[in-house]
C-alpha cells in the first residue's frame, strides 16, 4: 500500500496547453524533484509539448535528465570557477552570473544573468564593459534576468526588464534572446512590442506543472486501524491517547516528506496569529497531520515515521478501514510519492 499522486491528466496538460499558449517560446523548469512528478514524467511533458529546451536546477539533475529529454538543458544554477565538473553533453548550457564565470567557460554554450531587484546573483552594470572581450570565447545564446514574485515598492517588472535591456543596448551587447522568469503574459507581451527584434523566452515549472491544483491528489493507504481507550498507552515514545478513538497508520512518512515544512514568508495578522497558534499546539505535542478524514484534518498521534504516520481519529468519526485511502495536502515540490496514477 502507498502514497500515491493521482493525475487527471486530460485536465492537467489542458492547463499545460493553456500556459503554452500565454507564453509563446515558453521554456519548461524541472528541476528539485520534479515538482512533485520526477524529472523523467516532466522530460516526457516537455518533449511532448515540443519543447526544444528543457531548464534543469544543477549540472547534475542535467546529467541524469539527459537520458530522458534530447533537447537542449539550460542549467539554472550559475557555473563557479572550481566547481566539481561533471560530463554533459554540448547541448547543455550554462547559466553564468559573472565576468570570471564567463571567462572560464570558454567555447561552451552560455546565458549570462544580470543582477535584477532579486540581489540573488547576476553581473552588475559595471561589469557589462568588460563582457565584449569575454564573450568572444563562448557561444552566448543570450541574457536572462529572474525577477521576484512580489513588489513592495511600486516598481513593476516590464519596467525593470526594459532598464536592464536599455544598459545591454547602450552597451552594445547582443539583444537577440531574453530569458525571464516571473512574468504575467501580458508583460510578456508588453515587453515584445517594445523590443521586436529580442525574442523573449520564459522560464516557468510553478504556473506551468502545479497552476491547476484540482488536476492532482495525493492520497495515503490505510494500513492498520486500532481501537484505543483514552489513557492507553502507544507508539514509540508510549505516549497515553487523549481520548477514545482509533490509531490509523497511513502510508507517507518523512521519507515521502509528510511532516516536513519550509518556512513561510507571512502577511498581515490572520496569517501571523495562526502561525502562533500552531506553534503553541506543537509545544502540547499537537500537530495537525497532512491527511483528511471524514472531512477533517486528523492530527498526528505522534510524529510520522519513515514511510507511515500514525493518526488520531477520535471515536465520534467514522473509523477508516484497511485498504481505504485518506486525501493528503501536502506540497509537492517536498513530497516523493511511492506511485503516480494517470486516470
Amino acid at each position: 500500500m502507498a502514497l500515491t499522486l493521482y493525475v487527471d491528466t486530460a485536465r492537467w496538460r489542458a492547463h499545460q496547453q493553456s500556459v503554452l499558449q500565454q507564453f509563446p517560446g515558453i521554456i519548461p523548469v524541472c528541476k528539485g524533484n520534479g515538482y512533485g512528478f520526477g524529472h523523467e514524467r516532466l522530460s516526457d511533458e516537455a518533449t511532448r509539448m515540443g519543447a526544444d529546451i528543457l531548464a534543469v536546477g544543477t549540472t547534475y539533475e542535467a546529467a541524469r535528465i539527459k537520458d530522458f529529454f534530447s533537447g537542449d538543458l539550460l542549467v539554472l544554477t550559475p557555473f563557479r570557477l572550481g566547481e566539481e565538473p561533471v560530463p554533459l553533453p554540448d547541448r547543455a548550457i550554462r547559466s553564468v552570473s559573472s565576468v570570471e564565470g564567463v571567462r572560464g567557460l570558454v567555447g561552451a554554450r552560455v546565458v549570462v544573468e544580470v543582477m535584477s531587484s532579486m540581489k540573488r546573483h547576476g553581473i552588475s552594470e559595471e561589469d557589462l564593459p568588460k563582457l565584449h572581450a569575454a564573450i568572444e570565447d563562448v557561444r552566448l545564446e543570450g541574457f536572462a534576468i529572474h525577477l521576484p514574485l512580489d513588489r513592495g515598492d511600486g516598481t513593476g517588472a516590464v519596467d525593470e526588464v526594459t532598464g536592464w535591456m536599455e544598459r545591454l543596448r547602450n552597451a552594445h551587447l547582443p539583444l537577440h534572446t531574453m530569458f525571464v522568469s516571473h512574468l504575467k503574459s501580458e508583460e510578456l507581451r508588453e515587453l515584445q512590442q517594445r523590443f521586436p527584434q529580442t525574442r523573449f523566452r520564459a522560464r516557468i515549472g510553478t504556473r506551468l506543472w502545479l497552476g491547476d491544483h484540482d488536476a492532482t491528489q495525493y492520497r495515503g493507504a490505510v494500513l492498520d486501524v486500532t481501537p484505543v481507550a483514552k489513557g492507553d498507552r502507544f507508539g514509540y515514545r508510549q505516549q497515553k491517547a487523549a481520548g477514545d478513538g482509533y490509531l490509523v497508520v497511513v502510508a507517507g512518512g518523512t521519507s515521502h516528506g509528510v511532516g516536513l515544512e519550509a518556512p513561510k514568508a507571512l502577511h498581515g495578522m490572520m496569517p501571523r496569529a495562526k502561525g502562533v497558534a500552531r506553534a503553541g499546539l506543537a509545544t502540547m505535542n499537537r500537530n495537525l497531520s497532512p491527511f483528511v478524514w471524514a472531512g477533517k484534518q486528523r492530527w498526528f498521534a505522534e510524529p510520522p515515521h519513515m514511510q507511515v504516520s500514525i493518526l488520531f481519529v477520535p471515536a465520534d468519526a467514522p473509523a477508516p478501514q484497511v485498504g481505504d485511502e485518506l486525501v493528503a495536502h501536502l506540497r509537492h515540490t517536498t513530497t516523493q510519492f511511492d506511485r503516480i496514477v494517470d486516470h
